[in-house]
């Protein structure tokens, strides 16, 4: 890979990379200017293309997703060819003489007839070959020249407002979609058709680092759009799996083991594995079975893994959702510092890990739920509560929480604790 191409950003910082651009996008393009494209580059699984469909539906655009990998005509991408000819309607023409046959008595005779000459303002346009017939009905004429052109493909046919096309696994497509994306990519036209105003293009690839069957990529195309790296990173993993309601046991594991994601494990075999394994109440008295989805989805590194962790009873630590929605503050107080252990036993680990559940809960909880007073007390006190959290957890609920939804969660800044976290 080029230093070109060595910017590498994580799934939240991509997000705010490429809503940048696009902003940027309509600006330049007010001007008169081409859009530029850009190129999402990752291992398989890592969300590239999850990323855009979220932005998209985020921002309110269409999204066109084409698998090119997938596509064997090149039509579909491009659309396909027709013969179009040029017509030509109004304008000023000369008198002229036609000849015309007409019945007199009975008797077919030819006549000429003199066509006076005509002023206007002239048009021209270019017609489909299909559809020319009806154009000569309606005062259309020939000029004479014809052309080989092509359709706008099916995909962006009735499309109104802007959008994403997004050209997925596109370095895995055979050459002749590549040098046809370039027309794309250069234009946003091709030949006879161009995307409608305030569409962008996205393309996703994967690595050219001998791992994956892809073509590699000269400067001569490189150079013609904004390349970036995506990069695993656990604590997203983490925010998106609480919004996707992943298994809250499972959230944990990978929080915990956040090295497990690598070129042979990525996060969708993962989470096809905890897809797999979430309707399993009590996962000690099912470890066998766990153990061998485990190793036919993530392998058998991962599912040992997994396997310790169940036995080490980390399935069972308390929820986000019990520690913010539980009953009775004390007992969960008392869970937590159960959990975490005190002094020398202390589990920074697994603080850590259940702090970055409770932001990530409370975030999504309050995207479509009411901040009872309860939920601020519940915050508050754990924030207050001594030898529960260390300081550098306190600071990061607070900063998180509040810089994540201020509006909700403004009522925490009326215990003084939680100012003097937020102001530092």
């Amino acid at each position: 890979m080029s230093e070109l191409n060595q910017v590498e950003l994580d799934a939240g910082e991509i997000k705010g990379f490429l809503q940048h651009v696009i902003e940027n996008n309509r600006f330049i393009q007010a001007k008169g200017l081409t859009p530029v494209a850009q190129e999402i580059i990752g291992d398989s699984g890592l969300g590239k293309t999850s990323i855009a469909i979220q932005l998209a539906k985020e921002m309110g655009l269409h999204c066109v997703k084409l698998n090119l990998a997938q596509i064997e005509e090149l039509g579909d991408l491009v659309g396909f060819p027709v013969r179009q000819f040029e017509l030509i309607k109004g304008g000023t023409t000369k008198a002229k003489i036609i000849s015309k046959v007409v019945v007199v008595d009975g008797v077919k005779k030819v006549q000429k007839i003199e066509v006076p000459a005509t002023g206007g303002d002239e048009q021209k346009m270019w017609a489909d070959e299909n559809a020319v017939e009806e154009y000569l009905k309606q005062g259309w004429q020939f000029t004479e020249q014809k052309r080989m052109s092509y359709c706008p493909p099916e995909w962006i046919a009735g499309k109104t407002g802007g959008g994403f096309l997004m050209l997925d696994d596109w370095n895995r497509a055979d050459i002749r979609f590549i040098q046809a994306i370039m027309e794309l990519v250069d234009r946003q036209e091709y030949i006879s058709w161009k995307l409608p105003k305030d569409w962008h293009i996205i393309l996703t690839a994967n690595p050219d680092n001998g791992d994956y069957l892809v073509n590699t990529i000269d400067t001569a195309q490189r150079t013609r759009f904004v390349s970036i790296v995506l990069k695993w990173n656990h604590e997203r993993w983490g925010e998106w799996a609480e919004r996707n309601e992943i298994d809250t046991r499972c959230i944990n594991f990978v929080l915990m083991h956040p090295e497990i994601v690598n070129a042979r494990v990525n996060p969708r075999s993962l989470t096809t594995f905890f897809n797999c394994i979430s309707s399993i109440q009590d996962f000690d008295n099912n470890l066998p079975m766990i153990s061998n989805i485990g190793e036919g989805s993530v392998g058998p590194e991962v599912a040992t893994l997994f396997a310790s962790f169940i036995n080490n009873k980390m399935d069972r630590m308390i929820t986000p959702k019990e520690i913010l929605l539980g009953e009775f503050t004390t007992t969960i107080i008392k869970q937590m510092k159960d959990i975490f252990g005190e002094g020398n036993d202390y589990r920074a680990d697994i603080a850590s890990v259940i702090t970055t559940r409770i932001i990530n809960f409370a975030l999504y909880h309050a995207e479509s739920n009411p901040i009872t007073p309860e939920i601020i007390d519940r915050l508050t006190t754990l924030i207050k509560e001594q030898d529960l959290l260390t300081d550098d957890l306190k600071y990061h609920v607070v900063k998180k929480i509040l810089n994540g939804n201020k509006q909700k969660f403004q009522k925490m800044l009326i215990d003084t604790k939680v100012q003097e976290l937020a102001t530092k």
